[in-house]
């Protein structure tokens, strides 16, 4: 690796090696030839010539072919130096290592036929790869939730201390927004067409030109070309390029699993702040250069610090979209090079650190309880009052006993630095009828949970493991972090 220049860190420290192929400089122009013997063989097949003698042969089909991959970048370079043109440079390589089908190498297209059809299909290569590590943090969360179903835990409004849930209902919040995040995922994705073959405006005047004004000839072209490169159909209409919301739709899927992803390990930092929920944390990991005793949650911050770049970038396709004009502008060109790649390769990042924090979560039973048994006086009040009621008591001045008794408690809490008092409290007024031994068969947690394990459960059941079964084949990928 050269030291003097700028390398992205995305590729060097966050995303896989598998998603840098797909955006590749190899991937990018092995389609490209993949496209140009589609063009060409779609051509000879609708039985293209010039005075009754076939334009494109077998032999020239065969020679593109046997180039498809081994791409001479020297004489691209070299040749685009002189034109200042991308796709003519490629043309004019491909040519050099095919002489005699170099004069039908892109017969009749444009730049966007190469260029946005490889988008398209680099864009849902991409989106199939970020499916699978979907998939995958979806069901290790999901065995996670199911292994701490029962385990009560403080939920937070405002993150103040409320109604207690569990671990495991907790992770279901995570895992239905993951969900949604695969629906919307997979509906983009599947709706993802080909642009074909439409010309410099979208009108196909240079098929229309080679076909003789073969209508049914040229309207064949398109569902052709998507067959051999194995989608299902072409945009019905565009100007020179696909309409630039196509980008949005997918940067807007991207930034979904961000948003997703963000809100997890925002939670999962605060779990670690009160000791109660971890990220794993290997041996010999330092956790601060200073403070030797610190356990960072460094990768739930990575997640979220990856996440607001993709929430951001995501922005760029809708203002390109919106600023497109008529059948095509240049302004796309460098904005799209550098936001979707770019996007992807977060994602991936951020979907490789999920993997690896949800894997190897650590729940600290023990701490939870404590904190949880030191609240749960105030949550147990209206059983309390309940209680109170049974044994002959007002409910209306229970309640405002309870009131005054929860604040003198709070106030020992806080300003005393005191253990939280309430029970005791309440056994010494006799109003209540109830001993401190009464009270304390209040304090089981599993009481207070409502039904967040049967929620779990069914949540499960009924929405997630169905999911999983009919994606079995995506699950199991395993992350590696660099750093």
């Amino acid at each position: 690796m050269e030291n003097n220049r700028y390398v992205s860190p995305l590729s060097e420290r966050y995303a896989s090696d598998e998603m840098q192929y797909i955006f590749s400089p190899d991937k990018k122009f092995r389609t490209w030839r993949r496209l140009w013997i589609a063009l060409a063989e779609t051509e000879m097949e609708l039985g293209l010539s010039e005075n009754g003698k076939p334009v494109i042969t077998q032999e020239m089909i065969d020679e593109m072919k046997a180039h498809a991959d081994d791409i001479n970048y020297d004489v691209a370079k070299a040749r685009e130096k002189e034109v200042r043109h991308d796709v003519m440079s490629h043309v004019y390589a491909y040519g050099k290592q095919c002489p005699k089908a170099a004069g039908i190498i892109h017969l009749g297209a444009t730049s966007c036929y190469v260029g946005d059809n490889t988008d398209i299909i680099v864009m849902r290569e991409a989106l199939m790869l970020v499916r699978k590590k979907l998939v995958s943090v979806i069901d290790i969360l999901s065995r996670f939730a199911e292994a701490q179903k029962d385990q009560p835990t403080l939920a937070f409004t405002h993150f103040q201390p409320a109604q207690p849930t569990t671990v495991g209902k907790r992770a279901t919040l995570w895992i239905n927004e993951f969900m949604m995040d695969l629906e919307d995922l997979e509906y983009v994705a599947g709706s993802l067409k080909l642009l074909g073959s439409k010309g410099t405006t979208g009108t196909q005047a240079s098929f229309k030109e080679l076909f003789n004004g073969d209508n049914e000839t040229i309207d064949r072209i398109d569902p052709m070309i998507a067959a051999r490169m194995g989608f299902e159909s072409c945009y019905p209409v565009s100007g020179q390029t696909y309409s630039r919301k196509v980008d949005t739709r997918v940067l807007n899927v991207l930034a979904g699993i961000a948003a997703s992803a963000h809100k997890m390990s925002n939670d999962i930092r605060l779990l670690q702040h009160l000791k109660e929920v971890e990220e794993p944390f290997e041996k010999n990991q330092i956790g601060s250069s200073a403070m030797a005793y610190k356990r960072n949650p460094m990768r739930s911050e990575r997640i979220a610090s990856l996440a607001r770049y993709v929430m951001v970038d995501a922005m760029n396709p809708a203002i390109t979209s919106a600023t497109q004009w008529f059948e095509r502008t240049l302004d796309d060109s460098a904005n799209k090079r550098l936001s979707i790649p770019e996007g992807f390769l977060a994602v991936d990042g951020i979907l490789d650190l999920c993997l690896n924090v949800a894997e190897g979560l650590v729940v600290n039973e023990k701490v939870i309880l404590k904190h949880m048994m030191s609240e749960l006086p105030f949550m147990a009040t209206e059983n309390i009052m309940m209680d109170a009621v049974k044994h002959g008591a007002s409910r209306q001045e229970m309640h405002e006993e309870i009131r005054r008794l929860s604040m003198q408690a709070g106030e020992h809490v806080k300003k005393d630095g005191g253990d939280n008092n309430l029970l005791e409290l309440i056994a010494s007024d006799d109003r209540f009828g109830l001993s401190l031994e009464d009270l304390e068969k209040t304090m089981d947690p599993q009481l207070y949970v409502g039904r967040a394990s049967e929620q779990v459960e069914k949540y499960l059941k009924e929405v997630v493991y169905p999911a999983m079964s009919q994606r079995e084949e995506l699950k199991g990928v395993k992350a590696e972090i660099n750093v």
